[in-house]
């Protein structure tokens, strides 16, 4: 895909203050008050779930100790083949190999991945007696990999895990190494599989789908080409916003989902201007784990509904999707719960004490649309391929979809139809 950018605007991030020891930055500011926002009325307990996490230029060294420590012998190694034509498999391998494993490399998930591929991963898996998933790419080979793990286990259908914790069996241990900026697949509890038969997106979600470890190394991202660079930023930003005023927040989440925001929002633009500038690069692969461990606790709405029906039908890339639809969404919600886009409208500059809550959800839809705009992507689901014909079959599938579950206000399938329409 090939997408058309505006030139990019003149901005400067507000970093905020460093992390001893660390070399991350937390914007500043976020909310605006020397406290965070309060979560669900009425929490008291809140679960967080998360992988060991390995992070930092230079990391993917420590794939091969990492995978050893899980008691690999005969690792698979999940990638795709545009992978294949960068220094990071090879590097990868050699790694594994000086640790004294035997990698199996199957490289044939393409995006969006498939049922039927998944099946041919399992059964490559199980011809080699594999033991440990690698995977090493973006949120399609990681979602492929998981895919495996679930069939390694309890064998059958990728198709019949549709849902909340279908798995019945402990899943073989994973690692996963991002090669993007924007899927938080790596931290994530979701799978997210394309139906063939039905050109649509299965949602599996399930605590045993948490990587094991996750080995984030920003080198990776310095060979994405521009556009899917765009489209997993924006990805990232979806994933922060509606984890944040999902039903399902709470304090941990919010925490993550507004410096995921900040990030992407400080640091997309440059990032893909100057691929070879570290900080940029550095501070989108931290929004990608941040917004990640966000979504994968607090899950997300209707943006991603809608979305994965999308994806499905016509085979798109996920994020550039949810830069269309994500406008829209935020103005839909912020209609009924204005209240929690403040914080959001703080982490992109766009308020200040005493904004009133109406103004900032609007702000933070245009900004959302402004940013899409800077790197490209097209204003309407019509220039991606949809039609009106398209429209009721997408709402009635989005209405199954499991991410709507959490989205702040309730729609209804008419309200989902005029949504697609409005994006078109």
């Amino acid at each position: 895909m090939v997408l058309t950018r505006r030139p990019a605007p003149s901005r400067v991030a507000d970093d905020g203050g460093a992390w001893p020891g660390t070399g991350l930055t937390q914007p500043a500011g976020l909310y605006g008050a020397a406290t965070p926002p309060p979560g669900p009325e009425g929490l008291t307990i809140a679960k967080f779930h998360a992988p060991e996490i390995m992070f930092g230029e230079g990391a993917l060294s420590e794939a091969g100790h990492v995978a050893a420590r899980l008691g690999a012998r005969r690792p698979m190694l999940v990638t795709d083949a545009g992978l294949l034509g960068t220094p990071w498999v090879d590097e990868l391998i050699g790694h594994l190999r000086a640790a004294g494993l035997t990698p199996t490399v199957w490289a044939d998930p393409t995006p969006n991945p498939k049922d039927h591929e998944i099946a041919a991963g399992h059964e490559r898996y199980r011809e080699a007696g594999c033991d440990v998933i690698m995977g090493l790419g973006g949120g399609s080979v990681i979602d492929a990999g998981k895919g495996v793990a679930l069939l390694a286990a309890n064998g059958g259908d990728i198709l019949d895990f549709e849902g909340v914790d279908r798995s019945r069996q402990p899943i073989p241990p994973m690692v996963m190494i991002p090669s993007t900026a924007g899927t938080g697949a790596d931290v994530s509890q979701f799978c997210i599989v394309t139906d063939t038969t039905h050109n649509t997106k299965i949602t599996i979600i399930g605590r045993t789908l948490v990587p094991d470890v996750s080995v984030t190394d920003p080198r990776l991202l310095t060979t994405m080409p521009d556009w899917l660079a765009a489209a997993t930023g924006l990805d990232a930003l979806t994933h922060g916003i509606e984890a944040f005023v999902s039903k399902a927040h709470n304090p941990l989440t919010d925490h993550h989902a507004l410096n995921s925001i900040a990030l992407v929002h400080g640091n997309l633009v440059r990032s893909i201007d100057e691929p070879g500038e570290r900080s940029s690069r550095m501070l989108m692969a931290q929004a990608s784990l941040e917004a990640g461990l966000a979504f994968t606790n607090a899950i997300l709405g209707a943006a991603h509904a809608m979305s994965h029906q999308v994806g499905g039908l016509l085979d798109l890339p996920h994020g550039v999707i949810n830069g269309v639809l994500l406008p829209h969404v935020v103005r839909f919600n912020a209609r009924a719960h204005p209240g929690r886009y403040v914080p959001i409208a703080r982490a992109l500059g766009l308020a200040s004490e005493g904004t009133p809550p109406e103004e900032a959800g609007l702000a933070v839809a245009d900004q959302v649309r402004a940013l899409a705009d800077d790197v490209g992507v097209p204003k309407g689901l019509g220039e991606l391929g949809v039609t009106a014909a398209h429209l009721p079959v997408l709402a009635r599938n989005t209405l199954h979809d499991a991410c709507l579950a959490t989205n702040p206000r309730a729609a209804d399938v008419a309200e989902i139809e005029a949504l697609f329409r409005a994006a078109l």
